[in-house]
């Protein structure tokens, strides 16, 4: 198997470059859950231990990640609970021996529960302020998440799939079904986290922090609800109700986008395959999604492609 850029990133290797701040580490070190960077806990000598993202290689621009940070801070600057990087000497990004990374305070937590109705109000609250901050100037530098992006992914797809035409066909139907209801509602885009699903929340002792804007991009609103809401219909309204009753009491919440739920599902559904294939090379995903380049896979994805389709198919969600 080819090197890859993550082998050298050993412990030496990240306790020096943390060390390059001015920083005293004191060997500790844990590795936290991430695939597409690496994060890791990092004893700090007699203060709190730091959280390291190592960025990987290739991936964002410079400018991209400035944005991401600078995103961050302005959120975390109007008091908003979102773990922001920490800015060193004016600088947020650092570069060691070719890796970029960044650190963050330690946060700590669980996800919360996703049925919790107060929680889910709360949740809109802080939306609504986050959506404010975002409308108020566009991204230069980082991916708007709309159906072009999932046809731009079928390149890779297409490389790594070579002879399933089956599920490139089912692809790129979905994908064009998804345009139709974009181009029916028109949605306008704005900054938003892009990848706000529970596993990104931490709660404790009251307190919720929203961690990790590595897919912050430009957006729908209703990317940054959908992820929370269950498929199932009944909790589906449920949950977004007291989603939208608490984003409206700062922000008037585009109604057509409730037509893009299942849309940007379908957006979702081509662009995580692929981001496996575009990462096949690391070791860890292999490791880690061992079904994805099995036989069956292909034609199992196809027929849940045709199902995403027929959701399409179904009437837009209706609230209470």
């Amino acid at each position: 198997m080819n090197a890859h850029p993550y082998d050298a990133l050993t412990p030496d290797l990240i306790l020096d470059a943390v060390d390059s701040l001015g920083l005293i580490t004191d060997g500790r070190l844990l590795a936290l859950n991430s695939y597409e960077n690496r994060v890791y806990q990092v004893g700090i000598d007699e203060q709190t231990p730091l959280i390291a993202k190592f960025y990987r290689p290739e991936r964002w621009s410079d400018a991209a990640i400035a944005e991401e940070h600078a995103f961050a801070l302005e959120l975390a600057a109007h008091e908003l609970p979102v773990v922001a990087p920490l800015v060193i000497d004016g600088s947020s990004l650092f570069s060691h021996q070719g890796f970029r990374f960044a650190l963050f305070p330690r946060r700590g937590g669980h996800s919360p529960e996703a049925e919790d109705p107060e929680l889910l109000y709360r949740l809109g609250q802080f939306l609504g302020r986050l959506h404010n901050i975002g409308a108020t100037q566009p991204f230069a530098h980082r991916e708007s998440l709309t159906p072009a992006l999932a046809q731009h992914a079928l390149a890779a797809l297409e490389a790594f799939t070579g002879h399933e035409s089956g599920y490139l066909t089912a692809a790129r139907q979905l994908i064009e079904q998804a345009q139709a209801r974009f181009n029916a509602v028109n949605p306008s885009l704005l900054r938003g986290h892009g990848d706000c699903h529970i596993g990104n929340l931490l709660y404790r002792d009251e307190q919720l922090w929203l961690v990790d804007l590595d897919d912050t991009r430009m957006a729908p609103a209703m990317q940054d609800l959908w992820l929370l809401l269950s498929p199932e219909p009944d909790s589906q309204r449920r949950q977004l109700t007291e989603l939208l009753d608490g984003y409206e009491e700062f922000r008037d919440f585009p109604r057509a986008e409730l037509a893009l739920i299942e849309p940007l599902r379908a957006l979702r559904l081509v662009l995580h395959d692929a981001w496996l294939a575009k990462r096949w090379s690391d070791p860890a995903f292999p490791k880690a999604f061992p079904w994805f380049d099995q036989n069956g896979y292909w034609a199992s994805q196809a027929r849940r492609f045709d199902e995403q389709r027929r959701a399409l198919d179904q009437p837009t969600v209706t609230l209470y």
